[in-house]
């Protein structure tokens, strides 16, 4: 084995944590999975002899490949959309995940926590992410965000408060389930009463549908459990065909009609009651996704 094969097997070992960091980093796997082939690039045009711990300039150099990404993604940010943007779901069977699934969802980074990482600015995202989940010293941290480490350390206090305030899911998957059952089952049966004992009054409803059609917005912030169970209840026709999945590693739904999956819910359940709803539904991007194992 040569050199080179030998350097490609060394970053084969690391990519899942790698996809890992992208993924906290970037709410895409899309882009998560172009940030790490962009780490192999620079790894490939930089000699490893000189590397000391491969791991850990790999993570830094995926932080700042990212870094640039979120800044890029920044400058271009339009509103309102944005408000509604959901991030891509990771999605297994509900009986069992896989273990690259298992790796790139290790600290159960659940949709609601990304969805709080998005409204980060983009230095905060990265301190937090590397140091809070990654354990990357602020000397490191600093030197991929250009600032002193006592200011890298203050950028994720910052980003700490932030992601303090969303909601931690039960650990409890059997209570989780049972919540999103009596959901689905109030949603069928269309009993608005039901549907609003299940839910939190607080609730909120992302739901992301992409880019308008036609002039016409589909996606939509919806808050309280009033509206939430009104928006049930327009489309309890999926909630018909509905099956009950791991999104993030807490208990979701896909829906689908005529075998074709139309949407991903994540939920957050939380003592019994359901505090958050975050539903992809545009069509691209599901398309994208890895459903295969779900559609049986």
């Amino acid at each position: 084995m040569n050199d080179k094969e030998l350097l490609a097997d060394r970053f084969e070992e690391n990519r899942g944590h790698l996809r890992a960091v992208a993924y906290r980093m970037l709410g895409s796997l899309s882009e998560a999975d172009d940030a790490v082939q962009e780490a192999w690039l620079k790894l490939s045009r930089t000699d490893a002899d000189e590397v000391r711990n491969l791991a850990a300039w790999l993570t830094t150099v995926v932080g700042r490949v990212c870094l640039d990404m979120l800044r890029s993604r920044a400058s271009r940010r339009e509103e309102p959309m944005d408000a509604f943007h959901v991030p891509d779901p990771v999605i297994s069977p509900l009986d069992r995940i896989d273990p690259e699934q298992e790796v790139l969802l290790s600290d159960s980074v659940g949709l609601a926590l990304l969805v709080v990482l998005e409204t980060l600015e983009p230095a905060e995202r990265l301190a937090f992410v590397l140091h809070d989940m990654f354990a990357v010293p602020f000397d490191d941290i600093a030197t991929v965000v250009g600032r002193t480490p006592a200011a890298a350390r203050q950028l994720a206090s910052r980003a700490r408060r932030r992601v303090q305030a969303a909601p931690a899911p039960d650990p409890d998957i059997g209570r989780q389930r049972k919540a999103v059952e009596a959901f689905l089952a109030a949603s069928r049966d269309g009993d608005f009463e039901a549907l609003v004992a299940v839910l939190h009054p607080d609730i909120v409803l992302r739901a992301d549908a992409g880019a308008p059609v036609g002039g016409a917005a589909a996606s939509k912030l919806v808050r309280g459990a009033a509206d939430v169970a009104q928006q049930a209840l327009f489309f309890r026709q999926f909630s018909m065909s509905s099956r009950l999945v791991l999104v993030n590693g807490t208990v979701g739904v896909v829906a689908t009609l005529d075998g074709r999956p139309m949407s991903v819910m994540g939920v957050t359940v939380v003592e019994g009651r359901i505090v958050a709803l975050h539903i992809l539904a545009d069509p691209e991007r599901l398309a994208r996704l890895d459903l295969a194992g779900i559609r049986d």
